[in-house]
């Protein structure tokens, strides 16, 4: 199965590094080192090759693949010595992300989009395409009529208006152009009812969203604790630290509340109650594509008594992000390839704001996904 990856925001950190990954493992010049579908639950999936994965995208830079890749390895997120190896291979991807096409009205946009994805799949001869959005986290949009029924989108994109933030004019143009779509970013995406209604008139999986990396990884994984010992949380408050393309983007208030919502969201959903505290997210430029995240747990125990825990996440965010991005081309593509449509909730695993009724505990997560992955490779209908 030959299987697009077409990265919304396809020059960026996180695109550059999965595209570097890729090339290195289809190569044998890296080990899979966080793919989570090189593990054994996942090799009779179905899934896709590393080898037979064909990368393009959108972004609205310009810099060159391997300027960005030789940033990259400058800073510690990728080894100098696999770019210098995957120099012609990278080189060759610069035709393949194209600038954002920009239409008179949404309508004609959509339509360039939907374009550049069916010449991507017809150029490639590929069987299917899935488009991931790691582009810049936007503001929570107002809500709009529009956005109600796909008759009442029609209508309106029809009329000359704009009516959907990015991210979700990405999710239209790739549902009528037959693609699946994943949200890697807190944005909007495809979690609007008339883009919902289309997904599934088309017959098209989709997933998201916000990809789980960090901090609130660690959150899935504690709060169930704190839930099934019976223990009180009584605050549960961040700090994040982070530079980089993502820090900067999050510099902008509409931006920044739309991530500190989604990466609350697990303890209200693990715990039954949201404890007090919130996430505040700083932008450090110096530290680049890195990230410290400092937490600070209050809880109670028996009698009342009180007590604390303290942690640190101190991690590089490209490249904790890069190998989920491959993960969820593979399944995707494979639910894809299987008949399966509709938002993918078995894929919470990888997220921190998960569509649909899914689970928030890691371990039930991972449960999910591991069954889903056991039916795809068995045939069996969800």
């Amino acid at each position: 199965m030959t299987l697009g990856v077409w990265l919304v925001g396809g020059r960026g950190s996180v695109a550059v590094t999965s595209i570097v990954g890729a090339h290195a493992l289809r190569a044998g010049l890296a080990p899979a080192t966080g793919c989570v579908t090189e593990l054994p639950e996942f090799r009779a999936a179905g899934l896709a090759d590393f080898g037979d994965l064909v990368f393009g995208g959108h972004d609205l830079v310009a810099t060159p693949v391997t300027k960005k890749a030789e940033e990259l390895a400058a800073a510690g997120v990728v080894p100098a010595a696999l770019v210098t190896a995957l120099h012609t291979a990278l080189s060759a991807l610069d035709g393949e992300i194209r600038p954002v096409p920009a239409g008179e009205t949404q309508a004609v946009t959509a339509a360039l989009l939907a374009a550049d994805l069916a010449a991507f799949r017809d150029r490639h001869g590929l069987d299917r395409v899935v488009v991931i959005n790691v582009s810049s986290t936007e503001p929570v949009p107002d809500p709009h009529p529009a956005h109600a029924t796909l008759a009442a989108l029609d209508a309106a994109l029809e009329s000359g208006a704009t009516v959907l933030p990015p991210s979700s004019l990405y999710a239209y143009a790739a549902f009528t152009a037959g693609c699946s779509y994943v949200d890697f970013t807190p944005s909007t995406g495809a979690r609007l009812p008339a883009l919902a209604e289309l997904a599934a008139q088309r017959g098209l999986p989709w997933a998201g969203h916000d990809g789980k990396t960090g901090e609130t990884l660690l959150k899935s994984v504690l709060a169930p604790m704190f839930a099934r010992r019976h223990l009180q949380v009584r605050t549960w408050s961040g700090v994040n630290l982070l530079g980089g393309g993502d820090g900067a983007n999050l510099a902008d208030p509409g931006a920044n509340a739309a991530k500190s919502a989604s990466k609350q969201r697990v303890l209200r959903e693990t715990l039954g109650y949201q404890p007090q505290g919130a996430v505040r997210i700083e932008y450090v430029e110096d530290i680049g594509d890195f990230k410290t995240a400092w937490d600070l747990v209050t809880f109670a125990g028996f009698l009342g008594t009180g007590m604390r825990l303290e942690l640190t996440w101190h991690g590089c965010d490209s490249a904790l992000a890069a190998p989920l991005i491959l993960d969820l081309a593979r399944l995707t593509g494979a639910a894809h390839a299987a008949g399966h449509s509709g938002p993918l909730t078995e894929f919470a695993y990888f997220f921190k704001d998960p569509v649909g009724a899914a689970p928030h505990g890691f371990a039930e997560q991972w449960q999910d996904l591991v069954g889903f992955a056991a039916r795809l490779g068995t045939g069996t209908p969800r």
